[in-house]
């Protein structure tokens, strides 16, 4: 069954008022580009409430805002608006629910790379998770690209946005749920329990999972590896575990 799930056209929103009255309406932006050294009123503002609403912030020279500029009068601001709506993580427990299923849920401490998070997105369907949690801050979004790379799954899986990723992992364990973290220092895969109500948690590209998300695991999960590099992309990562955890439910009947 698809996803209810309003699908936006990703499109720029140029101008300081317009800006303003889109961060004011409520509007999902996920990026703001601001003139670099601006300093007048509307756009400290305009800055001020993307904080709020922990937008990503990128603070680059006139010749970017031109390029980026359909109109020619971003008067030195551009948001890009979000193409499809979040979900919200009680539209993924009730997923888990709809299919009489311990919840499986993936989440991504700091996913930058827009094909990544698709195909991360694609994966998921695909393994029978029920959803995704991504970061506010310092990740990317339901772009486009994101859509297009997970090939129609970003229709059926439901992609949470939360503030505060540590804080989330801390209410569903509340409910009962586990978290293993992918990580080469830790217990291979295979020697884990990865059934019932689980969380999956992937770090970023570069630097992997967080310090602060990383103690607030359970369980830490190497990948076995016998090549000559000694890391995996990290949307390649995500299906060699998600796989796992796959393997474990059905063998295990759940």
């Amino acid at each position: 069954m698809e996803l209810e799930r309003n699908k936006f056209e990703e499109s720029k929103i140029e101008g300081r008022n317009a800006v303003l009255e889109a961060f004011r309406s409520g509007k999902t932006v996920d990026k703001l580009y601001v003139l670099d050294g601006c300093q007048d009123g509307p756009v400290r503002t305009i800055v001020r409430e993307a904080r709020k609403h922990d937008t990503i912030i990128n603070f680059v020279a006139k010749e970017r805002l031109d390029q980026l500029s359909e109109i020619g009068k971003h008067q030195g601001v551009i948001a890009i608006s979000a193409a499809y709506e979040y979900a919200e993580v009680e539209d993924i427990l009730k997923n888990a629910e709809k299919h009489n299923e311990p919840p499986f849920i993936i989440l991504l401490d700091g996913i930058e790379d827009p094909h990544n998070l698709g195909a991360i997105i694609r994966t998921a369907n695909l393994v029978g998770a029920h959803g995704i949690i991504i970061p506010k801050r310092r990740a990317v979004g339901l772009t486009p690209t994101v859509a297009k790379t997970s090939a129609g799954a970003i229709n059926y899986t439901p992609v949470a946005k939360v503030t505060n990723l540590t804080q989330t992992m801390k209410m569903l364990k509340d409910k009962g749920m586990w978290f293993v973290c992918a990580d080469m220092g830790g217990t291979q895969m295979y020697d884990l329990n990865l059934t019932g109500p689980i969380g999956l948690v992937i770090g970023n590209e570069g630097e992997g999972v967080s310090k602060l998300v990383r103690e607030n695991c359970d369980m830490i999960a190497s990948i076995p590896m016998k090549g000559d590099i000694d890391s995996l992309n990290a949307s390649v990562a995500t299906g060699v575990l998600a796989y796992e955890i796959l393997r474990q439910r059905m063998a295990k009947g759940k």
